[in-house]
């Protein structure tokens, strides 16, 4: 009963790292992309982010409660989990232990990066384009959004080869390398967009 009640929570925990977080983690890097265009580019998209209907409701259900979940049971999982030499190779075990040491640096980022934005937001400050000017002025910052925002993208990636594993959707080794191989270009893609725009600002 209690293997049987992990493998359920391992499988949502897989699940809320695609659908809502791993959605969520695109639109914000895609929006975030607009600093690309220019200052002004950038606060209208962030404005029509901030004036979304429900927007509490949906930061609250969507955004924070599954990320709690998810860093919780993935903080369980990182420290307890161990590698699978039987049943994976040298470079899956490799991706098995990135992934839990991306997930704890992507835990420290996004915690600092909530207080920077959203918090500061909340104590009556704009989130615009000039705040994350200010941010990535500092070369220390800039060095640590970038290792930041790769972590988070590289965990979110190879966090869907695992969630094709985990609901039997790449069951066999060729699907795996299919797998492996669109992963690893969706985090380049990702990563492209994340670091451009981390630029943009600096």
């Amino acid at each position: 009963m209690a293997a049987n009640r992990e493998f359920q929570y391992r499988r949502i925990h897989s699940l809320l790292g695609v659908i809502p977080i791993g959605i969520f983690l695109t639109q914000h890097l895609v929006v975030n992309h607009f600093a690309t265009k220019g200052e002004e580019s950038f606060n209208q998209a962030a404005h029509f982010m901030e004036s979304l209907p429900f927007r509490y409701a949906l930061e609250i259900f969507i955004i924070f409660l599954p990320i709690v979940f998810h860093a919780i049971y993935g903080l369980y999982i990182a420290f307890t989990a161990k590698t699978n030499v039987n049943n994976y190779g040298f470079f899956r075990n490799w991706m098995f232990i990135l992934q839990r040491v991306s997930g704890v640096i992507t835990l420290i980022f996004i915690t600092w990066h909530v207080w920077e934005t959203r918090i500061q937001a909340a104590l009556g400050k704009e989130v615009d384009f000039q705040m994350m000017e200010r941010i990535l002025s500092n070369p220390a910052m800039l060095a640590f959004y970038i290792v930041g925002v790769v972590s988070t993208i590289f965990h979110f990636a190879n966090g869907l080869w695992s969630f094709g594993v985990s609901w039997g959707l790449t069951v066999t080794p060729r699907s795996q390398r299919i797998s492996t191989y669109v992963t690893l270009a969706i985090f380049l893609a990702l990563t492209f967009v994340g670091v451009r725009t981390l630029f943009a600002f600096a």
